[in-house]
């Protein structure tokens, strides 16, 4: 049996969801805020945890390394101590991720970690060991720590890319939006502070109006693709009803996560009391060399991601 074969095996069983809805319970207590947003990796623009994660483990793995060499004790206890003071803060960044994901992913998210925090436990008993003076024991330890953090490793890349825990689910909709103008329709058919609903080209966008600006957006959330046409919209922000992730409709931009990636604001132009939009590349798209004029609109261009005329 393939190794994926056996993680699949792990996506699929339900009887860890009761361990994962506790854990889940006992993580959502922490409040939402700065710390939180730093620790999901807003200002960074990607998920924090993987890049936290390369200190343990790169000052473990030195460790072990210079564990096979004599003369290298002093060393590889201060790599070890290192890696485990540094796995604190990437332990915490990776359980409010845990918090807000799906449940398959949430699955393995659960064995994942295990396997790290017995790896974690592992190398700090190999310090204590170390420190004690009884080096064999120290060196035994580091090893399976070693091992342990292998198996973390393997289900952390698994929930990353196979399971899509850390992508954004905007971007590809972003190069599936359609060269040109597009129609929405009549500038009235849109509420005031209400997310509708539209498709351009196949690809879902979420239409807010306010007064007489119009803000397009791609509609699934860059966190994990939830309908951001359902969520609310505050203070020129509009917040996504499935994990909380709130966005500045001017720009995409990610106010609070768990989301860490914007989503693509559209450019916008109402003419003839009719929004049209079109993608925010169109000027760089490979096949077409100049520009697309709006049809109804030849000498009035937007300004900016809206435009009125």
């Amino acid at each position: 049996m393939k190794i994926g074969d056996a993680i699949r095996r792990i996506e699929r069983s339900a009887r860890l969801d009761p361990v994962a809805a506790f854990a889940r319970s006992l993580i959502r207590r922490v409040p939402p805020g700065r710390a939180a947003d730093t620790l999901h990796g807003v200002d960074l623009g990607h998920p924090m945890h993987p890049l936290l994660v390369q200190v343990p483990i790169g000052a473990w793995m030195s460790a072990t390394v210079l564990d096979l060499f004599p003369g290298t004790r002093r060393p590889a206890l201060g790599l070890i101590d290192l890696g485990v003071a540094a796995a604190l803060p990437a332990m915490a960044a990776g359980a409010l991720d845990f918090a807000e994901q799906h449940p398959r992913q949430q699955r393995v998210g659960m064995v994942h970690a295990v396997s790290a925090k017995c790896g974690v436990l592992l190398y700090a008993a190999s310090a204590v060991a170390r420190h004690r003076g009884r080096q064999g024991w120290g060196k035994a330890l580091g090893f399976a720590g070693m091992g342990m953090v292998g198996v973390a490793g393997m289900l952390g890349a698994h929930i990353a890319y196979s399971l899509n825990g850390g992508v954004s689910h905007t971007e590809q909709d972003r190069d599936l939006l359609p060269e040109g103008w597009h129609d929405l329709g009549p500038l009235d058919d849109f509420a005031e502070d209400t997310p509708v609903r539209r498709v351009v080209g196949g690809v879902p966008v979420v239409v807010v109006r306010s007064d007489q600006d119009v803000r397009v957006l791609t509609e699934a959330c860059s966190h994990l693709g939830g309908p951001l046409s359902d969520g609310t919209v505050a203070e020129g922000c509009i917040t996504c009803p499935w994990h909380g992730s709130t966005f500045r409709m001017a720009d995409g931009s990610v106010v609070h996560g768990p989301a860490t990636s914007p989503q693509t604001v559209l450019e916008t132009l109402v003419v003839d009391g009719v929004v049209s939009v079109r993608r925010p590349d169109h000027g760089s798209a490979p096949h077409h060399g100049t520009e697309i004029p709006h049809p109804r609109a030849a000498e009035t261009m937007p300004t900016g991601p809206t435009g009125l005329a």
